[in-house]
């Protein structure tokens, strides 16, 4: 009997824990040496949405999963969610590497969709319901990944980042390189813009991923302009044109800038914010079509 109820506390014990972040080594090409991360709930759905969350330049995966309330949405949903995390360049995605805007050809971008086919074949995952989100460096590659790998990723949000191939050229896209054009704001017409994206995968002629381009007006570190330019580009690939401002979207102190009809490009602009997340996860998610 003593025996039973301790095995029986053993079970609770383990049925509380739950689901956890893991990490998963061998999933595929993975040129860079970054790692992979995995957050699969408890009663994950029938052919589940996954959404790639990248940190920033510093961070971790493990920390980036602790940075939002995307966990627990994924508790109540069912997603996947996938944290890569890098040890290289700081701790910063390499979105000035070739390799990483050329469809196919390597780089930190390569290895992250490696991470996305693995999670597929594994979980029966839905391959029409892949989603990339992140901030600053991975706001950054949320754009490399939406423009080199089209056919892989359904929508994106980028927090705090800046255009596709904006770093294209630079030494390093860390803090800490000499040359912060980019970040401070770089400004190419539209159609430039556009054709950086295009070029990263030649011949492509398929849907091109839902954009939301999210930043603090007050940002000195990866300056605002970088979103206006980001939404320039976007909106030159998807072939939606500014349609309108809607302040006061999501909150106070913001201003939703609508492209079309917002079903493809938004942006949203936060009045003092700095350098930070702004991550509004009903938002987000509710643009992926993940929740109504």
């Amino acid at each position: 009997m003593f025996l039973q109820t301790i095995l029986g506390f053993v079970a609770t014990a383990a049925t509380c824990l739950g689901a956890s972040l893991q990490q998963v080594s061998n999933f595929g090409r993975n040129p860079t040496n970054i790692q992979m991360f995995i957050y699969v709930p408890d009663r994950v759905a029938t052919n589940p949405a996954i959404i790639v969350a990248l940190h920033g330049c510093g961070g971790t995966g493990q920390q980036w999963f602790s940075g939002t309330r995307l966990p627990s949405y994924a508790d109540s949903n069912g997603f996947i969610l996938i944290y890569p995390s890098t040890p290289n360049q700081s701790n910063c995605w390499d979105v000035q590497n070739p390799a990483s805007l050329t469809h196919g050809q390597g780089g930190d971008a390569l290895g992250i969709v490696s991470m996305v086919n693995y999670t597929i074949d594994r979980y029966a995952a839905d391959r029409a319901r892949v989603y990339v989100m992140g901030f600053s460096s991975g706001g950054m590659m949320t754009n490399v990944l939406a423009g080199s790998y089209p056919d892989v990723f359904e929508a994106g949000a980028a927090y705090s980042g800046v255009p596709h191939a904006c770093f294209l050229g630079a030494p390093s896209a860390t803090p800490f390189s000499p040359n912060q054009t980019c970040a401070q704001g770089l400004q190419k017409p539209a159609q430039e813009w556009g054709n950086l994206v295009r070029n990263s995968f030649p011949g492509y002629t398929g849907r091109r991923p839902r954009m939301q381009i999210t930043h603090g007006l007050a940002d000195t570190l990866v300056r605002p302009q970088c979103a206006f330019e980001a939404l320039k580009q976007w909106s030159n690939v998807l072939g939606v044109e500014f349609s309108r401002n809607v302040t006061g979207v999501p909150s106070a102190g913001w201003t939703q800038q609508v492209y079309g009809d917002g079903t493809k490009l938004q942006g949203f602009f936060g009045q003092g914010v700095g350098h930070t997340p702004s991550v509004n996860e009903a938002q987000l998610l509710k643009f992926f079509g993940l929740i109504n």
